[in-house]
């Protein structure tokens, strides 16, 4: 009997000098992403790559030695489970930093739980007030969408198109375009004839495109990151609306291509390079980055990377780069993004600052279309 007391109690010293170690030995990572539901062309792709770099570094020895512990939570694109996400993941979890979410209004409903939590967030939506005003603990990857409506407008400029329609979807993404695209149009001659917003979940927008070719338009501007965008497309066809489509950065993943069809053809759209890596030059310094991510995830994951990946790509490096610099403490890590210059990601050339959360500047997009079923350069 004394024998097996001796056993219990050794066994229960073992484990209690054991447990510490293992939890020193991890770094807990939170995600929360769009896997399924309306956005999950974003939040999939996003998971998906998050599961890949972790095993990469876990692999390889952790950072410095721990040992990444990823969790990711699938919110479907649901602002109410994101908020109940990002309080478990900080408050039970007590993780690191999350990375994520996938959209716009799940990011903004979130904000202040992470800011008040001090807990870093790196968001891999796109809406400008993701970062603008500047919050200590929050970061988004996705380049800034007034640069994207920038880009739009000046390929419009060259093509002589003055007067345009506009259509979004109802969501934060579509909500903050639509107000960047009225703000910048003047500044560019350009005139907005008539603006239409539509249901994430619609399966058909003739009702809508028929009022934007009740209009005298040069264009339409379809601002989304939901399915419904390939949806316009179709319909604009089928109606012999023939005017150019600009799709927003929201377009990068080619299964909103394939969901189209041939309507998808010659729509015109702003991104980063990951869809065209394989024309560009060797001296690009970003080729060598995109050209690995994409041989990784394709290589496991059969299927084509998508720039909404190559945020999560990009947020995730961003996070192992600076704990590696400074060890994991949070404060320091935050810094360390926070004044992080020169990190060549999937996105851009990352230089980040007190006043910008975002690093990315406009010449991190190019102007895509899609020719054949495929992205290539508008100009190429």
């Amino acid at each position: 009997m004394k024998r097996l007391k001796l056993f219990v109690v050794s066994l229960f010293i073992l484990t209690m000098a054991v447990s510490p170690v293992f939890a020193a030995d991890t770094i807990k990572i939170g995600a929360i992403l769009a896997v399924t539901g309306p956005a999950s062309f974003l939040g999939s792709p996003e998971a998906k790559t998050l599961r890949m770099l972790t095993d990469e570094v876990n692999a390889g020895g952790g950072i410095n030695g721990e040992k990444i512990e990823l969790i990711i939570k699938d919110s479907g694109a649901n602002p109410e489970k994101a908020i109940s996400f990002a309080k478990q993941l900080i408050e039970e979890d007590k993780v690191f930093a999350i990375i994520g979410p996938s959209t716009s209004g799940e990011t903004m409903k979130i904000k202040n739980i992470a800011q008040e939590g001090k807990t870093i967030l790196l968001s891999c939506a796109a809406a400008e007030v993701i970062v603008n005003p500047v919050a200590k603990y929050v970061f988004k990857t996705p380049q800034k969408d007034s640069f994207a409506v920038k880009k739009i407008f000046m390929q419009m400029n060259k093509m002589g198109i003055k007067r345009i329609g506009v259509v979004t979807g109802n969501t934060g993404f579509g909500k903050a375009g639509k107000a960047q695209l009225a703000k910048i149009a003047p500044d560019y001659g350009i005139k907005i004839l008539v603006s239409e917003v539509y249901d994430k979940k619609a399966t058909d927008l003739t009702a809508v495109v028929t009022k934007l070719k009740s209009k005298d338009i040069q264009a339409v501007v379809n601002w989304s990151i939901v399915p419904a965008q390939s949806i316009v497309a179709k319909n604009m066809k089928q109606i012999g609306l023939n005017v150019p489509l600009f799709q927003s950065h929201g377009f990068g993943n080619i299964k909103y291509v394939k969901a189209a069809g041939a309507a998808a053809e010659g729509i015109i759209f702003p991104a980063g390079r990951l869809l065209v890596s394989d024309a560009l030059p060797k001296s690009n310094r970003q080729r060598a980055v995109l050209l690995k991510y994409k041989k990784d995830y394709e290589s496991k994951y059969h299927e084509a990377v998508s720039t909404f990946g190559g945020h999560a790509y990009d947020a995730f490096n961003i996070l192992v780069k600076a704990i590696r610099e400074v060890g994991p403490d949070r404060e320091k890590v935050r810094d360390a993004i926070e004044n992080m210059k020169d990190f060549v990601g999937t996105g851009g050339i990352f230089n980040f600052s007190p006043t910008d959360h975002n690093g990315l500047g406009m010449d991190s997009f190019d102007m895509l279309t899609v020719r054949n079923g495929r992205f290539v350069l508008l100009n190429k």
